[in-house]
């Protein structure tokens, strides 16, 4: 009798495919022995945190860089191996890392530091999820991190997202204005906008001191470097000789985005299992690019409101019908005008439409420029689509209010989920 004579028959319980999934991942964090091409920028960050190690205070960083270039991954990697050799020389450091994409509030990023770093018996104090003032959740913070931490690491990703940078400052100052006396905090902010301090405020510029590292794409080569320091994810001879190339060479046709690079691989492995197929080949991969630039941009717009996916859908079906990829907001104005219409919408006026498209562009769905238009005539901005217009309108189809689109502009998308539109008229 084997032993899966008695489990659920409703479940698989062998997987033909991958050996270990959970190496494809994207919060799994690899070793350094898998890590590639990235040994200059990880020497930097690791001169920035050094001092932690002994118990004094790290220098700040702002780390700059393009999607999938390996910001967050190498500021993780080098974090842990900070904790790791302090603890030899008994120096408690912890780090929090913060996706300001997720929490972009003063109230919920000092909140969330503070309850990973705290522990209630040595500091005396809880941190509740809710209930309490940004005051008191910083009162807090400082005992958490005064009892229970030599050194504080806080990691901001997607830092330009944050909605006040006052945080930042008192951060930074914590030590200096004796709200914590026996610790020290050190900050790595991440961002793609490589401008971001630009948009500091003033008072965050003079007391924020810190280093900058821009982290470039990743080029082919590397790339089928960092996927094949991956292929143990999946079985022995799955993978065609065809499928780590391709894969690579899909990824860096944009900007060398190693994190799209291995969703495609991945997703690859995933339409070849359901497809009862034992291999992985390019095939697999080609569907797999269309699957991984869908899903992505599905969470960009995910939650937006139904007024912003009809605006968006105007400026696809221009892009679509035009040799032009940028267009003023005039001209996408005129063609929401008459997708609201279709849909029974309520018209937004002109400068609302502005407003959403520049959201768009904050949240990087698309991107928004000022042109001038000469002297004494001001200045009008013009917008693009940052993703292809395919994977655009399929996605957007898939909410059910935007569905009758698909019967008068002659798609033929299919995929389409009844239930991810159901909700009040805008």
């Amino acid at each position: 009798m084997s032993a899966n004579d008695d489990r659920d028959p409703l479940f698989r319980y062998d997987d033909p495919v991958f050996a270990d999934e959970r190496l494809l991942e994207i919060t799994h964090l690899p070793g350094p022995d898998r890590i590639v091409g990235r040994d200059e920028q990880m020497q930097r960050v690791a001169d920035a945190l050094n001092p932690a190690i002994f118990g004094s205070e790290p220098n700040h960083l702002f780390i700059f860089g393009k999607t999938g270039t390996g910001k967050s991954l190498i500021s993780r990697s080098v974090t842990k191996r900070v904790i790791s050799e302090a603890r030899r020389d008994d120096v408690t450091v912890k780090y929090a890392f913060i996706d300001c994409g997720e929490q972009n509030t003063e109230a919920s990023v000092i909140k969330t530091i503070a309850q990973i770093v705290n522990e209630p018996d040595e500091s005396g104090v809880s941190v509740p999820d809710r209930g309490l003032g940004t005051g008191d959740y910083y009162k807090r913070l400082w005992q958490a991190v005064d009892h229970c931490t030599d050194v504080t690491i806080v990691i901001l990703d997607e830092i330009d997202m944050l909605e006040d940078d006052e945080v930042l400052r008192k951060l930074s100052r914590a030590g200096e204005n004796r709200r914590i006396s026996d610790s020290s905090i050190g900050i790595i902010g991440i961002s793609n906008k490589i401008d971001f301090p630009d948009h500091l405020s003033e008072r965050v510029k003079s007391s924020l001191s810190r280093d900058e590292l821009v982290f470039s794409p990743y080029d082919a080569n590397q790339l089928v470097e960092i996927l094949e320091k991956r292929r143990d994810a999946f079985h022995d001879g799955v993978l065609s000789d065809d499928v780590i190339p391709l894969t690579a060479a899909l990824a860096a046709q944009e900007h060398g985005d190693a994190r799209k690079a291995i969703d495609i691989l991945r997703n690859a492995g995933r339409i070849a299992k359901k497809q009862n197929d034992t291999r992985v080949t390019a095939e697999h991969v080609r569907d797999a690019k269309e699957k991984t630039e869908a899903d992505r941009f599905n969470e960009l717009i995910e939650g937006s409101p139904q007024q912003a996916k009809a605006i968006l859908y105007a400026l696809t079906l221009l892009t679509e019908n035009s040799s032009e990829k940028e267009f003023p907001t005039k001209i996408i104005y005129n063609q929401y005008k008459e997708i609201a219409r279709q849909l029974d919408f309520d018209v937004l006026s002109e400068r609302r439409v502005q407003e959403i498209l520049q959201e768009q562009n904050f949240l990087n769905v698309i991107q928004s420029e000022r042109e001038g238009r000469g002297r004494g005539r001001g200045a009008h901005a013009k917008h693009r689509l940052l993703e292809n217009p395919s994977i655009v309108k399929k996605v957007l189809l898939r909410d059910a209010r935007l569905a009758p689109l698909e019967d008068t502009d002659g798609s033929d998308d299919t995929d389409r989920e009844e239930s991810a539109g159901s909700g009040p008229h805008p």
